[in-house]
Protein backbone atom coordinates (compact mmCIF):
# COMPACT_ATOMS: atom_id res chain seq x y z
CA UNK A 1 0.00 0.00 0.00
CA UNK A 2 0.97 3.79 -0.58
CA UNK A 3 2.48 5.50 2.38
CA UNK A 4 2.19 8.64 0.87
CA UNK A 5 -1.53 10.27 1.41
CA UNK A 6 -3.29 11.51 -2.03
CA UNK A 7 -3.17 14.85 -0.28
CA UNK A 8 -1.68 17.39 1.68
CA UNK A 9 -1.82 21.27 2.35
CA UNK A 10 2.05 22.01 1.58
CA UNK A 11 4.65 19.38 -0.31
CA UNK A 12 8.22 20.12 0.58
CA UNK A 13 10.42 17.87 -2.19
CA UNK A 14 13.89 17.83 -1.00
CA UNK A 15 15.04 16.56 2.98
CA UNK A 16 17.68 18.75 3.11
CA UNK A 17 18.41 21.60 5.71
CA UNK A 18 16.19 23.64 3.98
CA UNK A 19 13.64 21.05 3.64
CA UNK A 20 13.64 20.09 6.94
CA UNK A 21 13.77 23.49 8.08
CA UNK A 22 11.17 24.48 6.11
CA UNK A 23 9.17 21.48 7.33
CA UNK A 24 9.97 22.14 11.37
CA UNK A 25 8.21 25.20 10.81
CA UNK A 26 5.28 24.12 9.41
CA UNK A 27 4.64 20.73 11.44
CA UNK A 28 5.07 23.55 14.74
CA UNK A 29 2.19 25.52 13.50
CA UNK A 30 0.27 22.80 12.89
CA UNK A 31 0.08 22.41 9.35
CA UNK A 32 -0.46 19.52 7.27
CA UNK A 33 3.17 18.81 5.69
CA UNK A 34 4.64 16.00 3.34
CA UNK A 35 8.43 15.71 2.86
CA UNK A 36 9.61 13.83 -0.06
CA UNK A 37 13.45 13.12 -0.89
CA UNK A 38 14.94 10.77 -3.34
CA UNK A 39 17.14 9.41 -1.56
CA UNK A 40 17.31 6.50 0.84
CA UNK A 41 18.89 8.21 3.19
CA UNK A 42 19.71 11.44 4.27
CA UNK A 43 23.38 12.96 4.04
CA UNK A 44 26.50 11.02 5.66
CA UNK A 45 28.86 12.95 4.64
CA UNK A 46 30.10 16.34 5.62
CA UNK A 47 29.80 18.39 2.94
CA UNK A 48 28.67 22.09 4.01
CA UNK A 49 30.17 22.44 7.38
CA UNK A 50 29.65 25.96 8.24
CA UNK A 51 27.09 27.30 10.51
CA UNK A 52 27.00 31.13 10.93
CA UNK A 53 25.52 33.10 13.82
CA UNK A 54 22.41 34.27 11.44
CA UNK A 55 20.95 30.64 10.97
CA UNK A 56 22.04 29.87 14.93
CA UNK A 57 19.68 32.40 15.60
CA UNK A 58 16.81 31.76 13.27
CA UNK A 59 17.07 28.05 14.80
CA UNK A 60 16.68 28.51 18.48
CA UNK A 61 13.24 28.62 18.67
CA UNK A 62 13.45 24.98 17.27
CA UNK A 63 15.03 24.43 20.54
CA UNK A 64 18.45 22.86 18.66
CA UNK A 65 20.84 25.05 18.91
CA UNK A 66 22.14 23.75 22.11
CA UNK A 67 22.76 20.49 20.60
CA UNK A 68 24.22 21.50 17.92
CA UNK A 69 26.97 23.53 19.85
CA UNK A 70 27.51 20.49 21.93
CA UNK A 71 28.46 18.59 18.65
CA UNK A 72 30.27 21.10 16.86
CA UNK A 73 33.71 22.85 17.48
CA UNK A 74 32.69 26.40 18.34
CA UNK A 75 35.67 28.47 15.65
CA UNK A 76 35.74 32.50 16.42
CA UNK A 77 38.42 33.72 14.11
CA UNK A 78 38.60 33.90 10.34
CA UNK A 79 42.00 34.24 9.02
CA UNK A 80 43.09 35.01 5.62
CA UNK A 81 46.93 33.79 4.63
CA UNK A 82 49.33 34.12 1.85
CA UNK A 83 51.70 31.15 2.79
CA UNK A 84 52.68 31.61 6.41
CA UNK A 85 51.95 35.57 6.28
CA UNK A 86 48.62 36.89 7.85
CA UNK A 87 47.17 39.31 5.58
CA UNK A 88 43.79 39.54 7.37
CA UNK A 89 42.50 38.75 11.39
CA UNK A 90 38.52 38.86 12.09
CA UNK A 91 36.98 37.97 15.01
CA UNK A 92 33.73 37.44 15.50
CA UNK A 93 33.76 37.41 19.12
CA UNK A 94 31.87 40.57 19.31
CA UNK A 95 29.02 40.42 17.12
CA UNK A 96 26.06 41.37 18.66
CA UNK A 97 24.49 37.86 18.54
CA UNK A 98 23.68 35.30 21.16
CA UNK A 99 26.47 33.03 18.86
CA UNK A 100 29.18 35.20 18.70
CA UNK A 101 30.95 32.82 16.53
CA UNK A 102 31.24 30.40 13.57
CA UNK A 103 30.24 26.75 14.42
CA UNK A 104 32.22 24.14 12.45
CA UNK A 105 29.67 20.75 12.18
CA UNK A 106 29.24 18.31 9.51
CA UNK A 107 26.22 18.40 7.25
CA UNK A 108 25.02 15.05 8.22
CA UNK A 109 25.06 16.07 11.92
CA UNK A 110 23.05 19.03 10.60
CA UNK A 111 20.79 17.04 8.75
CA UNK A 112 20.32 14.41 12.08
CA UNK A 113 19.72 17.09 14.20
CA UNK A 114 17.19 18.81 12.06
CA UNK A 115 15.55 15.21 11.59
CA UNK A 116 15.15 14.27 15.04
CA UNK A 117 12.89 17.41 15.76
CA UNK A 118 11.29 17.53 12.97
CA UNK A 119 10.07 14.10 13.93
CA UNK A 120 9.35 15.90 17.33
CA UNK A 121 7.28 17.78 16.05
CA UNK A 122 4.86 14.96 14.16
CA UNK A 123 6.06 14.81 10.60
CA UNK A 124 8.76 12.56 8.32
CA UNK A 125 10.19 12.19 5.45
CA UNK A 126 9.43 9.65 3.08
CA UNK A 127 12.34 7.90 0.98
CA UNK A 128 13.52 6.54 -1.50
CA UNK A 129 10.87 9.13 -4.07
CA UNK A 130 12.05 10.87 -6.76
CA UNK A 131 9.66 13.37 -8.10
CA UNK A 132 8.61 12.95 -12.04
CA UNK A 133 6.22 15.27 -12.91
CA UNK A 134 4.38 18.70 -11.74
CA UNK A 135 1.38 20.41 -12.91
CA UNK A 136 -0.78 23.20 -11.16
CA UNK A 137 -4.60 24.70 -11.01
CA UNK A 138 -6.34 27.08 -9.70
CA UNK A 139 -6.66 24.76 -6.14
CA UNK A 140 -2.87 23.74 -5.79
CA UNK A 141 -0.14 21.40 -7.28
CA UNK A 142 -0.12 18.06 -7.96
CA UNK A 143 3.07 16.04 -7.64
CA UNK A 144 3.68 12.69 -9.93
CA UNK A 145 6.09 10.68 -7.94
CA UNK A 146 8.06 6.84 -8.40
CA UNK A 147 9.18 4.83 -5.38
CA UNK A 148 9.60 1.68 -3.60
CA UNK A 149 5.61 1.16 -4.23
CA UNK A 150 5.84 2.39 -6.92
CA UNK A 151 4.01 5.48 -9.04
CA UNK A 152 2.00 7.51 -7.63
CA UNK A 153 0.77 11.42 -6.98
CA UNK A 154 0.29 14.11 -4.41
CA UNK A 155 -1.81 16.92 -4.29
CA UNK A 156 -1.14 19.72 -2.61
CA UNK A 157 -2.17 23.31 -1.75
CA UNK A 158 1.40 24.50 -1.74
CA UNK A 159 4.66 23.05 -2.74
CA UNK A 160 8.28 23.82 -1.74
CA UNK A 161 11.12 23.04 -4.20
CA UNK A 162 13.79 22.10 -2.07
CA UNK A 163 16.20 19.22 -4.30
CA UNK A 164 18.89 21.29 -4.84
CA UNK A 165 20.45 23.05 -7.70
CA UNK A 166 19.23 20.56 -10.33
CA UNK A 167 16.04 21.23 -9.30
CA UNK A 168 13.07 19.42 -10.86
CA UNK A 169 10.31 21.32 -9.38
CA UNK A 170 12.28 24.58 -10.77
CA UNK A 171 12.25 23.20 -14.25
CA UNK A 172 8.41 22.32 -13.90
CA UNK A 173 6.99 25.63 -13.35
CA UNK A 174 9.89 27.21 -16.09
CA UNK A 175 11.76 29.08 -13.81
CA UNK A 176 15.30 30.11 -15.03
CA UNK A 177 18.42 29.75 -12.68
CA UNK A 178 20.54 32.43 -14.13
CA UNK A 179 24.42 32.99 -14.01
CA UNK A 180 27.43 31.69 -14.52
CA UNK A 181 30.26 28.80 -14.14
CA UNK A 182 33.79 29.10 -12.66
CA UNK A 183 36.50 27.90 -14.94
CA UNK A 184 38.22 25.98 -11.60
CA UNK A 185 37.30 22.46 -10.32
CA UNK A 186 37.22 22.25 -6.43
CA UNK A 187 38.60 19.56 -4.36
CA UNK A 188 36.44 19.05 -1.03
CA UNK A 189 38.15 16.77 1.15
CA UNK A 190 38.01 15.77 5.16
CA UNK A 191 41.05 14.87 6.18
CA UNK A 192 43.22 13.82 8.98
CA UNK A 193 46.52 15.58 9.64
CA UNK A 194 49.12 17.72 11.25
CA UNK A 195 48.33 21.20 10.72
CA UNK A 196 50.30 24.27 11.96
CA UNK A 197 47.40 26.46 12.99
CA UNK A 198 45.15 26.66 16.55
CA UNK A 199 41.70 25.29 16.21
CA UNK A 200 39.79 28.10 17.00
CA UNK A 201 40.19 29.75 12.94
CA UNK A 202 38.89 29.00 9.60
CA UNK A 203 41.60 29.96 7.16
CA UNK A 204 41.35 31.29 3.96
CA UNK A 205 44.93 30.40 2.04
CA UNK A 206 45.63 32.47 -0.99
CA UNK A 207 48.94 31.59 -3.65
CA UNK A 208 49.24 31.26 -7.67
CA UNK A 209 48.31 28.17 -7.03
CA UNK A 210 45.00 28.87 -6.29
CA UNK A 211 42.90 29.01 -3.00
CA UNK A 212 42.32 27.20 0.19
CA UNK A 213 40.17 26.87 2.93
CA UNK A 214 40.97 24.86 6.00
CA UNK A 215 38.69 24.59 9.04
CA UNK A 216 38.65 22.58 11.87
CA UNK A 217 35.92 19.63 12.44
CA UNK A 218 34.69 18.20 15.79
CA UNK A 219 36.44 15.42 16.62
CA UNK A 220 37.91 13.87 19.64
CA UNK A 221 41.62 13.23 18.52
CA UNK A 222 41.64 16.77 17.26
CA UNK A 223 43.44 16.36 13.89
CA UNK A 224 39.94 16.36 11.72
CA UNK A 225 39.94 18.99 9.22
CA UNK A 226 37.53 20.32 6.25
CA UNK A 227 39.84 21.44 2.94
CA UNK A 228 38.42 23.02 -0.24
CA UNK A 229 40.92 24.05 -2.98
CA UNK A 230 40.46 25.02 -6.68
CA UNK A 231 42.48 22.95 -9.19
CA UNK A 232 42.62 23.53 -12.78
CA UNK A 233 41.30 20.23 -12.98
CA UNK A 234 40.65 18.18 -9.97
CA UNK A 235 40.94 14.26 -9.48
CA UNK A 236 37.50 12.36 -9.34
CA UNK A 237 38.04 11.48 -5.95
CA UNK A 238 41.40 12.90 -4.39
CA UNK A 239 43.59 10.25 -2.29
CA UNK A 240 45.95 11.17 0.44
CA UNK A 241 48.62 12.04 -2.16
CA UNK A 242 46.46 14.82 -3.53
CA UNK A 243 45.80 16.62 -0.73
CA UNK A 244 49.30 16.76 0.46
CA UNK A 245 50.54 18.00 -2.93
CA UNK A 246 47.58 20.53 -2.81
CA UNK A 247 48.84 21.59 0.99
CA UNK A 248 52.44 21.08 0.59
CA UNK A 249 52.64 23.90 -2.09
CA UNK A 250 50.47 26.29 -1.19
CA UNK A 251 51.25 26.34 2.81
CA UNK A 252 55.36 24.94 1.50
CA UNK A 253 56.97 26.33 5.51
CA UNK A 254 54.76 24.69 7.68
CA UNK A 255 55.59 21.03 7.16
CA UNK A 256 51.98 19.87 6.62
CA UNK A 257 51.28 16.13 7.29
CA UNK A 258 48.19 14.78 5.56
CA UNK A 259 47.66 11.04 7.93
CA UNK A 260 43.71 10.08 6.32
CA UNK A 261 41.56 11.28 3.76
CA UNK A 262 38.23 10.11 5.46
CA UNK A 263 35.88 11.53 2.42
CA UNK A 264 36.50 13.35 -1.11
CA UNK A 265 35.16 14.83 -3.45
CA UNK A 266 35.16 17.14 -6.92
CA UNK A 267 32.71 19.61 -7.88
CA UNK A 268 32.22 22.10 -9.77
CA UNK A 269 31.04 25.46 -8.82
CA UNK A 270 28.19 27.91 -9.96
CA UNK A 271 27.20 31.25 -8.88
CA UNK A 272 23.20 31.39 -9.97
CA UNK A 273 19.91 32.88 -8.85
CA UNK A 274 16.23 31.54 -9.80
CA UNK A 275 14.76 34.27 -11.94
CA UNK A 276 12.05 34.34 -9.34
CA UNK A 277 11.12 32.07 -6.11
CA UNK A 278 7.24 31.68 -6.92
CA UNK A 279 5.32 30.24 -9.67
CA UNK A 280 1.65 30.54 -8.41
CA UNK A 281 1.41 27.76 -5.63
CA UNK A 282 4.93 26.18 -5.68
CA UNK A 283 8.35 28.15 -4.18
CA UNK A 284 11.44 27.37 -4.26
CA UNK A 285 14.45 27.45 -1.69
CA UNK A 286 18.00 26.93 -1.01
CA UNK A 287 20.17 25.49 -3.69
CA UNK A 288 16.95 25.38 -5.73
CA UNK A 289 16.80 29.05 -5.40
CA UNK A 290 20.18 29.95 -5.54
CA UNK A 291 24.26 28.76 -5.89
CA UNK A 292 27.53 30.02 -5.24
CA UNK A 293 31.01 30.02 -4.42
CA UNK A 294 31.77 28.12 -0.73
CA UNK A 295 33.97 31.13 0.10
CA UNK A 296 32.70 32.31 3.41
CA UNK A 297 30.39 29.17 3.63
CA UNK A 298 27.43 30.89 2.83
CA UNK A 299 25.31 28.61 0.95
CA UNK A 300 22.95 26.00 3.55
CA UNK A 301 23.36 29.05 6.23
CA UNK A 302 20.99 31.22 3.52
CA UNK A 303 19.00 27.93 2.77
CA UNK A 304 17.93 27.38 6.49
CA UNK A 305 16.81 30.98 6.35
CA UNK A 306 15.21 30.94 3.39
CA UNK A 307 13.40 27.70 5.03
CA UNK A 308 12.35 29.21 7.93
CA UNK A 309 11.46 32.63 6.17
CA UNK A 310 8.82 30.59 3.85
CA UNK A 311 7.33 28.03 6.23
CA UNK A 312 6.16 30.98 8.42
CA UNK A 313 5.11 33.24 5.42
CA UNK A 314 3.08 29.86 4.19
CA UNK A 315 1.44 28.59 7.88
CA UNK A 316 0.60 32.17 8.45
CA UNK A 317 -1.34 31.96 5.05
CA UNK A 318 -2.90 28.32 6.08
CA UNK A 319 -4.22 29.98 9.10
CA UNK A 320 -5.85 32.95 7.28
CA UNK A 321 -3.27 36.08 7.08
CA UNK A 322 -3.79 37.44 3.44
CA UNK A 323 -1.40 39.34 1.02
CA UNK A 324 1.77 37.26 2.34
CA UNK A 325 3.01 35.09 -0.34
CA UNK A 326 5.22 37.66 -2.33
CA UNK A 327 6.87 38.50 0.76
CA UNK A 328 8.90 35.41 0.48
CA UNK A 329 10.60 36.72 -2.74
CA UNK A 330 10.71 40.43 -1.99
CA UNK A 331 12.40 39.34 1.24
CA UNK A 332 15.07 36.48 0.48
CA UNK A 333 15.65 37.05 -3.10
CA UNK A 334 17.82 39.79 -2.36
CA UNK A 335 19.62 38.15 0.52
CA UNK A 336 20.89 35.47 -2.01
CA UNK A 337 21.76 38.66 -4.99
CA UNK A 338 23.61 39.60 -1.96
CA UNK A 339 25.20 36.59 -1.00
CA UNK A 340 25.88 35.76 -4.80
CA UNK A 341 27.51 38.99 -5.49
CA UNK A 342 29.71 39.29 -2.60
CA UNK A 343 31.35 35.23 -2.46
CA UNK A 344 32.10 36.24 -6.18
CA UNK A 345 34.09 38.69 -5.58
CA UNK A 346 35.55 37.49 -2.37
CA UNK A 347 36.04 34.05 -5.10
CA UNK A 348 37.71 36.00 -7.68
CA UNK A 349 39.90 38.11 -5.67
CA UNK A 350 41.48 35.12 -3.57
CA UNK A 351 42.14 33.12 -7.31
CA UNK A 352 44.31 36.16 -8.86
CA UNK A 353 47.09 34.50 -10.10
CA UNK A 354 49.70 37.03 -12.08
CA UNK A 355 52.24 38.48 -9.15
CA UNK A 356 51.66 42.11 -9.50
CA UNK A 357 47.70 41.82 -8.70
CA UNK A 358 48.65 39.42 -5.68
CA UNK A 359 51.03 41.85 -4.22
CA UNK A 360 48.46 44.92 -4.54
CA UNK A 361 45.75 42.58 -3.29
CA UNK A 362 47.06 41.81 -0.26
CA UNK A 363 48.32 45.23 0.32
CA UNK A 364 44.90 46.84 -0.34
CA UNK A 365 43.34 43.65 2.35
CA UNK A 366 46.07 44.22 4.86
CA UNK A 367 45.94 48.10 5.03
CA UNK A 368 42.32 48.45 4.57
CA UNK A 369 41.06 45.80 7.38
CA UNK A 370 43.73 47.35 9.80
CA UNK A 371 40.47 49.71 10.71
CA UNK A 372 38.42 48.15 13.13
CA UNK A 373 35.26 49.32 11.73
CA UNK A 374 35.61 47.19 8.45
CA UNK A 375 36.63 43.94 10.70
CA UNK A 376 33.53 44.54 12.43
CA UNK A 377 31.75 45.49 9.07
CA UNK A 378 33.30 41.68 7.82
CA UNK A 379 32.52 39.93 10.57
CA UNK A 380 28.77 40.94 10.61
CA UNK A 381 28.77 40.34 6.59
CA UNK A 382 30.00 36.73 7.04
CA UNK A 383 27.84 35.76 10.13
CA UNK A 384 25.36 36.89 7.55
CA UNK A 385 23.79 38.85 10.27
CA UNK A 386 22.73 41.44 7.94
CA UNK A 387 20.19 38.96 6.45
CA UNK A 388 18.29 40.04 9.92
Amino acid sequence: MNTIPATTTVAIVGAGPAGLTAGIALADAGVDVVLLDRLAEGANTSRAAVVHARTLEVLERFGITDEMRERGIVVPHFVMRDGERAIVEISFDKLPSAYPYTLMLGQETTEAILLARLEKAGGSVHRPYEVTGLTQDENGATLTYTGPDGAGSLHADYVIGADGMHSKVRDAVGIAFTGASYPESFVLADVRMTWPDARDQVALHLSPEGVTVIAPLPDETGDRYRVVATLADAPEKPDLQDIQAILTARRPASNVQVHEVLWSSRFRVHHRVAEQYRANRVFLAGDAAHVHSPAGGQGMNTGIQDAAFLGDVLARTVHGEPKLLDTYEQTRRPVALRVVSFTDRVTRMATLRPAPARHLRNLLLSTVTRIPAVRRTLAFRIAELDNR
